[in-house]
């Protein structure tokens, strides 16, 4: 019998990744463009908000690698803040066909590069302005692959918590669907159900 090969650590970071970025878009599965907009909870989280947000991680990303590179400067422009702050909802010209293909192509830039990268590489960390952090620290790679896990997997339950909210739809019942595993005597596949 063959036995897989063990990860390496960039493998098993880009795996985590890939794990949580899963999650995130199972959480959209069978939703109309109106459920993608809503947000049922007291705050204005929406699953299409969540999706966009999250695709704005890898243009942060291709940011902050130019930067190291010298491309660009470190300071944000207003268009960066406008980009960001303008992530969290869905516009009135955008649909959720094209948020999961930004979503999808974004996740798999971002799994590509952890993937690629040497964990204990120097890397920078942008500065983050909104706690009063005006220059770049330095960090390693696997802090910036681990902060990334950490966000995906916030919003992947902030995810589950929306859709659940809309539609009653629970993480497994959904994985299943997108998966066609079939049900059991414990859980079903979520299937649309009428009304």
């Amino acid at each position: 019998m063959i036995q897989p090969a063990p990860l390496d650590e960039a493998a098993a970071l880009a795996t985590f990744l890939r794990e949580q970025a899963d999650a995130v878009r199972t959480a959209a599965f069978g939703l109309t463009e109106e459920e993608a907009r809503q947000s049922p909870a007291r705050s204005d989280l929406s699953l299409g908000g969540i999706l966009k947000h999250l695709s704005h991680s890898w243009s942060s990303w291709q940011r902050r690698e130019a930067a190291e590179r010298g491309e660009r400067g470190w300071e944000l422009t207003e268009a960066d803040y406008a980009d960001f702050y303008g992530s969290f909802a869905l516009t009135a010209d955008e649909t959720l066909t094209q948020v999961l293909e930004q979503y999808d192509a974004a996740t798999a830039g971002l799994v590509d590069a952890v993937g690629s990268m040497d964990p204990g590489a120097d890397a920078l960390q942008a500065p983050a302005p909104w706690f009063g952090q005006f220059e770049p620290t330095r960090v390693t790679k696997r802090m910036l692959a681990l902060h990334l896990i950490e966000e995906f997997a916030r919003h992947a339950g902030h995810a589950d918590v929306v859709r659940e909210q809309l539609d009653g739809a629970l993480a497994g019942q959904l994985t299943m669907a997108v998966n066609n595993i079939p049900g059991n005597d414990f859980i079903q596949p979520w299937e649309r159900t009428a009304g």
